[in-house]
């Protein structure tokens, strides 16, 4: 490797570095706002949050890298462009294609890493991800009971004046609202002096045993004339136990996430796979869907009638010999078959464009994981020519230029997969969509940057609008 190589990669990645680490850190300031309501107030140790973070950061690499390749490009190449060195280089006959060869050998690196990384890496954290979340409970059970203030769990408020204990599993002065399952409010209070958290990572149940309490319950008599002396019952126990389900203690429904997104817990050959089983399955409901509406109909498909045979003679009324009762008895076991075929067809469209649905979903991660290494190229190649026409460095104009095609970029990219995961387009096209807009004008501006060496201007989009304004001024002089 050349001096100039090593400056230039040692240039970049000091910025690089830098960047991304800004970067990484932002997005996981995102992410935790996110999911803040299942972080705070639940008394986790400083493990949990930590292991939380680990398994959620990954997946955000893939918006990261991009946006940080770019940016870096952007300033790196704006530095060298703003302070001459491009011009020291062109005097000693190097070339800007010359400058861009070893960093471009360095992007090639990366998005080869890029891709093995979200082969690899994010589906397995993202399966670890999402079974923390579920299984959190588990772990720390007392954590979504605050002291002093009522805690929904499930059909119940729970209220505890003290805990104890290495996991807050000891409570002290507990006080419960049960909700009734009639949808008529908290008919249910039960008080005690102490209780118990147990719980077991091998069980999906959270057992609460209340000590030395008092069940109180409101009755509502069968004779109304009795219901204006609201009775209740009042029962002392020793010792009470509650089942709670440990997938209500988070607040989060992580059942139907984690079969939303299996798909982005699976590598490469395991989607691959996945998307020809699925398509199978699909093509044979399709046309389990299509014989059983073709059965329904009554139709018998061996039965043909001979054409030439058919006197050409007005057809009478089905239900000309019918009496007007019976009449409208047929009239109405018509209508309702034709109802039930009609919600028929309805489920099993739904039911196909679920299937279907999760079809694309499964073809879009597999795209994703090659979009995410073009788009390092591709982000290179637009923002180091751009560094060099802009010819400015630092922390200014380069963040305005990087955003406005980074948000461009992440815009078309989230546009198209939701209406390639609707059909609306192919998944191919709503995976690839923004790199195919953007790689006209990466070429462009490598073009210009080659030929010109970051003496360019940006008349070429200005310029349009300018013969716009001059024409509406001329028109207006003219009336």
């Amino acid at each position: 490797m050349k001096i100039l190589d090593r400056y230039l990669l040692k240039t970049y990645l000091i910025t690089f570095t830098s960047v991304f680490v800004i970067l990484f850190f932002i997005f996981v300031l995102q992410m935790v706002w996110l999911f803040i309501s299942e972080l705070a107030g639940k008394d986790l140790d400083f493990a949990l949050i930590l292991k939380f973070l680990m398994f959620g950061s990954p997946k955000l690499v893939p918006m990261v890298l991009p946006l940080t390749v770019l940016l870096s490009s952007i300033m790196t190449f704006g530095d060298l462009a703003e302070n001459y060195e491009f011009a020291a280089m062109k005097s000693a006959g190097v070339s800007f294609q010359r400058t861009m060869k070893g960093l471009s050998i360095f992007i090639f690196a990366l998005s080869i890493c890029a891709f093995f990384f979200a082969n690899n890496v994010i589906p397995y954290s993202e399966y670890k991800f999402i079974n923390f979340r579920k299984n959190i409970a588990q772990l720390k059970p007392a954590m979504a009971i605050a002291e002093g203030q009522f805690s929904t769990i499930g059909n119940i408020n729970i209220k505890v004046n003290k805990k104890t204990g290495e996991k807050g599993e000891f409570l002290e002065g507990v006080t419960i609202h049960k909700k009734s399952n009639l949808g008529e409010g908290a008919k249910t209070v039960i008080r005690s002096k102490r209780g118990e958290l147990i719980s077991s990572e091998k069980s999906n149940l959270l057992q609460l045993v209340l000590i030395d309490g008092y069940y109180y319950e409101d009755i509502t008599p069968k004779k109304y004339e009795d219901r204006q002396k609201l009775p209740f019952t009042k029962v002392y126990f020793k010792k009470y136990n509650i089942n709670i389900d440990l997938s209500k203690l988070n607040n989060v429904d992580t059942d139907k996430e984690q079969i939303a997104n299996t798909n982005n817990m699976l590598k490469f050959s395991e989607l691959k796979y996945t998307v020809d089983s699925l398509s199978i399955n699909y093509d044979k409901e399709v046309q389990s869907v299509a014989d059983n509406a073709y059965i329904r109909t009554g139709i018998n498909s061996t039965s043909q009638s001979d054409s030439s045979q058919v006197k050409q003679s007005k057809t009478p009324e089905l239900t000309s010999f019918l009496q007007t009762k019976e009449k409208q008895k047929v009239l109405e076991i018509a209508v309702s078959d034709a109802l039930s075929a009609k919600q028929n067809i309805e489920m099993n469209a739904l039911m196909l464009e679920a299937k279907k649905k999760d079809i694309n979903s499964h073809w879009l991660s597999i795209y994703e994981k090659f979009v995410i290494a073009f788009a390092c190229i591709l982000m290179f190649f637009i923002g180091a020519p751009l560094g060099a026409i802009i010819r400015k460095g630092g922390l200014g104009l380069p963040i305005v230029f990087a955003m406005l095609i980074f948000i461009t970029f992440h815009f078309l990219n989230t546009f198209g997969k939701k209406v390639a995961q609707e059909s609306g387009i192919t998944p191919f096209m709503g995976a690839w969509i923004s790199s195919i807009v953007l790689t006209p004008l990466a070429i462009y501006l490598t073009k210009k940057a080659i030929n010109d060496n970051g003496s360019i201007n940006f008349d070429f989009i200005t310029e349009p609008f300018q013969k716009l304004y001059t024409k509406f001024a001329q028109r207006n002089k003219s009336e």
